[in-house]
């Protein structure tokens, strides 16, 4: 069973697994452990990843980034259209209500939603660690950011189905840095929690969380986040910059050039990687347009205070995660960072100034959250023992459920808060409603100026079906069972009818109880109780219990329920499978047919180089200019019309070749494995006529007429062998072998069957002598002696043979509390 965690980043994803007693973050097949985060489209396939990456510059417009922030989004969304938009060089369209990118696939122009896209990407995450594990991969644990809404949560779910995952859990970054902190913790407190917070800041997006830790559990006290805070805000920062000395220094506009901006952003990239060790660097950038190579320079200082807006921004998600959690600055123990921008120098200052304690780096920065997620997939997996180790995560938005009211239930109220705010997840509540026919119940997010900007505020719309009055015409009680799942999704799970019935039940009378009694006072105690006893007639009755009537719900039967969410629906996401699945074949088949085509032409050239060397003397010179030519001939052919043939035709044209070079190839091996099969087999010939002719105590018991048959044999093979090598020296080497090197081998094989069984005969054991008979003789110093030693060795014995048993009998015990334990 595979045990894997996915990073989901917007710019690259990491994949870890579970395995050699701990958490492996694997490679891709360029040995890369991050995986960048793209999907490209091509006349004839996809490309995935690092594919994508390669071609990115020369067919950006069909390549499409940023996946993770496209999830769950509308092409009307605010923030696609002011923000994504920039950073996403495809033509974004409408595809039925969602998301969609159009782009030219199998030369023709199609349409992906963004569910489609991260489901391929999932599928190359798939394939990687299939490949690394070596078995076929299913669950996992995917993250995902904590301010993700219901209707992004969903579309990752789906995408993870479509590719063929089966996600436990959705489980949020700073969640998953967090467990990977406190799992390995040995000293955490029992009682006082230690609060630790975690500070992630990555490609697009800013997250805080203040996490408190006791032994064996972690638990979310409260998290902030800056959906429009990360590296790439910093590298737009620097791209203006940049676009406008351009502008001055070689009068072009880079903005107006996409493949021109393109180039900028890889570069600027770069240079704030290196201006985070370094107090200034260089940006080189060749043909950024129009022929035209850039240079420039910028030093720290001036990049800090280019982005000083930016840098303002670093405290606010800090000081409302504190106040959320309802600490103070002295309760935090210490403060964690991760993700790949917390490198820059100036954001590690301000977050450190704002704690007042120096920053820890215990986990690894760019690794931590796929650390994480797999150690939550091994926790969930029963294949893996995990450290006991319980997780408690928290809701970021409060879920409100809003119904109609009805004029039997007079000031009914409409709606209600039903998750708050920082809820834990898992977490399950029933509702009662009071209801006489069918209603339906519908789930908003109750603060929908605090989620991201464009998404609907809407959750899910329930309808409880077969709703009927009572049997008197009274409403019916309605138990409704709603539940925020472990991937922070709301589901209402079931509803049924409670009915209201009146039980009898005993309740005992308390027993009086007795005061212990003072030692000292026990006789006197005593007395008075005789005293008493003798006084009183009768013993005093025991109460009876009392019985009393109690109105108790119970369940009578369930109700038909009908779910409306963002989720797809089975029948689309069945389709969607289906033409993923086509995707696969036809990416499959291209890259069988390219491999195809690669060991053609490595076929062509190999076999045209060998020809002048070691071939030489191994093809028929008639049969040379034939060949040469039908090499000349593929190889024209390979680059004109052969360009874009199929596999069957690839293999057809490799396989007309293999009918002239394979024999050549087959009569220069045989030449060179022809000596060494000659001498194994003259060796063993030598050795067995040796043996067998030698009058060696070790073969004297062998009768003469079978070692005499072993010489036979071997005379008879060594004729054979010089015979048909006399024959091969006659031929020319270009011709077919008279005897092969297999034939010689069986000949080896042969002669080592027969003659080992007869020169390795064991000896026969001696008859044993005949006892003397005993005859009386007088007991002697000399017998005495002699009979000392016999009565000493089978004393020796009888304890060796006990020691023997008691050995026996531990083993066994031992065996038998293994098996036990």
């Amino acid at each position: 069973m595979s045990v894997v965690g996915i990073d989901f980043g917007n710019l690259n994803s990491k994949i870890a697994v579970a395995r050699n007693r701990g958490i492996d973050v694997i490679c891709n097949e360029v040995s890369n452990r991050a995986t960048p985060s793209l999907v490209s489209f091509g006349p004839k396939q996809r490309y995935l990843g690092e594919a994508a990456k390669t071609q990115e510059i020369s067919n950006f417009k069909n390549t499409v980034g940023s996946l993770k922030r496209l999830a769950g989004r509308t092409f009307q969304d605010k923030e696609i259209q002011e923000i994504e938009k920039e950073y996403i060089n495809a033509e974004l369209v409408n595809e039925k209500g969602q998301l969609g990118v159009k782009v030219h696939y199998l030369g023709e122009q199609r349409v992906f939603t963004n569910t489609q896209l991260i489901a391929m990407y999932f599928t190359k995450l798939k394939e990687i660690a299939s490949a690394e594990l070596k078995i076929p991969i299913s669950d996992v644990v995917i993250s995902v950011p904590g301010w993700f809404t219901d209707i992004q949560r969903r579309s990752i779910l789906d995408a993870a189905e479509i590719s063929g995952l089966n996600c436990l859990r959705l489980m949020n970054d700073i969640t998953a840095a967090a467990l990977g902190y406190g799992i390995t913790k040995t000293d955490l407190p029992e009682d006082k929690p230690r609060n630790v917070v975690f500070v992630d800041i990555g490609h697009s997006c800013y997250n805080v969380a203040i996490v408190s830790f006791v032994k064996g559990q972690l638990t979310i006290r409260s998290t902030a986040y800056d959906r429009h805070f990360g590296g790439r805000d910093f590298d737009q920062v620097l791209v203006n910059h940049f676009a406008e000395i351009f502008k001055e220094k070689y009068k072009i506009d880079v903005k107006s050039n996409s493949k021109a901006l393109f180039r900028l952003r890889t570069a600027v990239e770069k240079l704030k990687k290196v201006l985070s060790a370094n107090s200034q660097a260089p940006l080189n950038v060749e043909s950024i347009m129009n022929d035209i190579d850039v240079s420039s320079i910028i030093s720290r200082s001036e990049f800090e205070e280019l982005c000083e807006d930016l840098l303002n921004k670093v405290e606010n998600p800090l000081i409302q995660a504190l106040n959320d959690s309802g600490l103070k600055l002295e309760d935090i123990h210490s403060v964690e960072v991760v993700g790949g921008s917390t490198r820059i120098p100036s954001i590690k200052e301000r977050i450190s100034k704002f704690f007042g304690k120096e920053l820890h780096y215990t986990l690894n920065q760019d690794e931590a959250v796929a650390r994480g997620c797999a150690l939550q997939c091994a926790i969930l997996s029963p294949v893996f023992k995990v450290r006991e180790f319980t997780v408690q995560d928290i809701t970021t938005y409060p879920i409100k459920i809003k119904w109609e009211t009805i004029p039997e239930i007079p000031n009914e109220e409409s709606e209600l808060v039903v998750f708050p705010k920082n809820n834990s997840i898992p977490s399950t509540k029933i509702l009662t409603f009071y209801r006489k026919q069918p209603f339906d119940i519908e789930a908003h997010y109750a603060e929908p100026d605090k989620i991201p900007t464009g998404i609907n505020s809407w959750v899910g719309r329930f309808s409880i079906k077969d709703v009927m009055p009572t049997d008197s015409g009274d409403l019916s009680i309605i138990k409704v069972k709603s539940r925020l799942n472990v991937h922070g999704v709301l589901s209402v799970e079931s509803a049924y009818v409670a009915e209201e019935i009146i039980k009898e039940e005993k309740e005992e009378p308390p027993k009086s109880e007795e005061q212990p009694k003072p030692a000292d006072q026990q006789s006197q105690q005593m007395d008075t109780d005789n005293k008493t006893e003798e006084s009183q007639p009768t013993q005093p009755k025991t109460p009876s219990p009392v019985i009393k009537k109690v109105k108790k719900l119970v369940k009578k039967n369930d109700l038909p329920l009908v779910s409306g969410t963002s989720a797809l629906d089975k029948s689309i996401i069945a389709q969607l499978k289906e033409i993923e699945g086509q995707m696969i074949s036809t990416d499959k088949l291209v890259a069988d047919t390219e491999t195809q085509k690669n060991a053609l032409e490595e076929y062509v050239y190999d076999m045209r180089g060998k020809l002048d060397s070691i071939y030489q003397e191994f093809i028929n010179p008639a049969d040379r200019e034939n060949f040469i030519t039908l090499l000349n001939d593929t190889e024209n052919w390979l680059y004109d019309e052969g360009e874009d043939a199929t596999k069957s035709i690839y293999t057809e044209k490799l396989d007309e070749l293999k009918k002239y070079g394979n024999p050549i190839v087959e009569r220069y091996r045989e030449a060179e494995e022809r000596p060494r099969a000659e001498k194994l087999l003259r060796e063993n010939i030598q050795h067995f006529i040796l043996n067998a002719s030698s009058n060696d105590e070790r073969f004297s018991h062998i009768p003469e007429e079978e070692k005499k048959s072993v010489v036979e044999r071997a005379t008879k093979t060594s004729e054979w062998l010089n015979e048909k090598l006399a024959a091969q020296a006659k031929v020319p080497k270009y011709e077919k072998p008279v005897v092969f090197v297999r034939d010689i081998l069986k000949e080896r094989e042969n002669i080592v069957h027969f003659a080992s069984p007869i020169l390795s005969k064991p000896k026969p054991k001696p008859e044993p002598e005949p006892k003397p008979e005993e005859t009386p003789t007088s007991v002697t110093p000399e017998n005495q002696n002699s009979e000392a030693p016999k009565s000493e060795d089978t004393t020796a014995e009888e304890p060796a043979k006990e020691t023997k048993e008691i050995n026996e009998n531990v083993i066994r015990v031992e065996q038998h509390d293994m098996e036990i334990d």
